[in-house]
């Protein structure tokens, strides 16, 4: 019932879902970009629910506050303390390795505000539950939500990052000058 809700509320608003629906992966990082505006989530969980995917997702802590925390766990929300967040990429590897079936939506700049330099912990959480990376988006321009291409991280972290960015240089987010992707700008996080 959800799901066929989730496909009315998208056309209605004239959004469509695009790409494969994956369901042979039970276990992945989707690497959800660009983040510029709470529609992101909003539209992306209608997406995911569109094509009947079970997601979870990482937010900090203080949202998952009485009452609305509960609402959030129950549609996959897992917190971050993200003033103690020294181990999440060892909590998360860890998750990945004791589930059979996790699929982890992760939005590397972290912030709807402009961010030069994407962390790096999807990538390294990737590579160290050996599990792919799934390329997620939202095209403003296009009015699309999809899944692209899946990467496998090789431990080459930049030459992932240039199959990366090349997949999202051409999407456009509702608010354009608050992404980047300059890999001249990428650094160490």
């Amino acid at each position: 019932m959800f799901r066929l809700l989730s496909k009315l509320i998208l056309v209605l608003a004239g959004w469509k879902v695009i790409g494969k629906e994956y369901k042979d992966i039970k276990r992945c990082i989707v690497v959800m970009a660009p983040h510029t505006s709470n529609w992101d989530f909003v539209l992306g969980r209608l997406g995911y629910a569109s094509l009947g995917m079970e997601v979870h997702f990482l937010m900090k802590k203080e949202s998952f506050k009485f009452p609305l925390g509960y609402l959030i766990k129950v549609i996959g929300g897992i917190p971050v303390d993200r003033k103690h967040s020294t181990n999440v990429i060892s909590i998360i590897t860890d998750m990945f390795r004791t589930k059979e079936h996790l699929i982890l939506t992760i939005t590397p700049e972290a912030t709807r505000s402009l961010n030069h330099n994407w962390k790096r912990g999807f990538y390294y959480i990737a590579l160290q539950s050996d599990i792919p990376l799934l390329l997620g988006y939202l095209d403003f321009s296009k009015k699309e939500a999809g899944l692209g291409c899946v990467v496998i991280p090789t431990g080459n972290y930049e030459q992932d990052m240039v199959k990366i960015e090349a997949f999202y240089k051409t999407k456009t987010a509702l608010y354009p000058e608050k992404f980047n992707l300059s890999p001249v700008n990428r650094q160490k996080n």
